[in-house]
């Protein structure tokens, strides 16, 4: 690499860690605000919420990556442009090629990090929310754990405590079970606590009144108890099959026996052919965003307004990379055999990159050769 290879990469990575940082700070709030939410209204701690957050953070970065390496490939380029860096190089000779081994490498650079997270701790992580978001749902007692509201921890079943004390004893308790339509039942007590025998979580109702209703009988039974237990533990029961989502299964399972996963997890070879291809085509689409904001951005002229026109163009040609994956995935799922589409966007993006170069560097070839043909003779 030469000085100024070494200059405009430093540039290039200075900014991407720029870019990166914003993008994810952006939508890191903007996320957070609702599980913020969803987490502590269920009744979970503080440090729940920063380890689903920590969770979720592999499939931001994969999210804003490429956008954070187009940034920074057409912010790096206008800058030296604007400043005549680059204006100095192509008058020395260097030709647009030549300038953009840097961007090449940052590509590469992009990629390599792009590859961790996508093909290895996106998918570590979303299989570890999985099971810590089932743990959560699971933990009945931190759902009923919130005095002064109206809770409902399963469908059907609706909980109020009144008051909670230091020692865990339960004041003003009411249940109201409706899951069997033709009896309901509704509980309610002074105190209660929570116990766990072994078997099971159970609610220790302490002198309180039972009621229950016999819909076709057309009767209402109330029944006064000095203590009455109500087991809990069948709320927390996860109704799910346990399959995972395609985004928690490691790539080396999809890398191996796919018909084996299939079978083990339920879903279409489609679509587990396009999610392997998926997380490979996040790294190709790293070192295509970069070509493709340096060489449009060459393709104009110096001026001390910047490049507005091919900033503009180099975002538009971005925009349509992106419809174009959205549009070969749904076509790769119903058909895995056209798995190479998903690499399209990418082969496309190059192929832009390429021409636009070549158009770059053809005035500095012109004045070459007028430079290194023979002076016209006097007549």
């Amino acid at each position: 690499m030469s000085r100024f290879d070494g200059y405009f990469l430093r540039q290039l990575l200075v900014l991407f860690g720029f870019f990166t940082l914003v993008l994810v700070g952006v939508f890191w709030i903007t996320r957070s605000v609702s599980l913020f939410e969803h987490v502590i209204s269920g009744g979970q701690s503080a440090m729940v919420f920063l380890e689903f957050t920590a969770l979720t953070l592999p499939t931001l970065v994969r999210t804003v990556m490429p956008m954070a390496v187009f940034a920074a490939a057409v912010y790096a380029t206008n800058r030296l442009s604007r400043e005549s860096e680059l204006t100095v190089m192509l008058a020395t000779g260097s030709s647009p090629w030549r300038l953009g081994r840097a961007v090449l490498l940052f590509g590469l650079v992009a990629g390599l990090m792009m590859a961790i997270v996508s093909v290895i701790l996106r998918p570590a992580s979303v299989e570890q929310l999985e099971l810590r978001q089932a743990e959560v749902a699971g933990d009945i007692t931190a759902q009923l754990l919130n005095e002064g509201e109206f809770m409902h921890p399963a469908r059907g079943v609706t909980v109020y405590i009144g008051r909670i004390d230091l020692d865990g004893t339960l004041h003003e308790v009411f249940v109201s079970d409706r899951r069997d339509q033709e009896n309901p039942a509704t509980y309610s007590s002074t105190s209660a606590y929570l116990v766990n025998n072994g078997s099971g979580v159970h609610l220790v109702m302490v002198d309180g009144v039972a009621l229950r209703l016999n819909k076709e009988g057309k009767t209402l039974s109330s029944t006064l108890f000095d203590d009455a237990s109500y087991d809990i533990s069948e709320l927390s029961r996860n109704t799910d099959n346990g399959r995972r989502s395609l985004e928690a299964i490691p790539t080396i399972e999809l890398l191996g026996d796919l018909d084996a996963v299939a079978a083990a997890d339920g879903y279409p070879l489609g679509e587990l052919v396009e999610e392997l291809h998926q997380r490979f085509s996040w790294i190709a689409i790293c070192i295509t965003v970069a070509l493709v904001g340096y060489s449009t951005l060459m393709l104009g002229s110096f001026s001390r307004f910047g490049l507005w026109p091919q900033i503009f163009a180099a975002f538009t040609i971005l925009v349509l990379l992106e419809g174009v994956r959205g549009f070969v995935s749904p076509v790769v799922i119903k058909d895995a055999k056209l798995w190479p589409m998903l690499y399209g966007p990418a082969v496309v993006g190059f192929a832009i990159s390429a021409v636009f170069l070549a158009f770059a560097g053809r005035p500095i070839i012109r004045r070459r050769v007028r430079a290194a043909a023979p002076a016209p003779s006097p007549v």
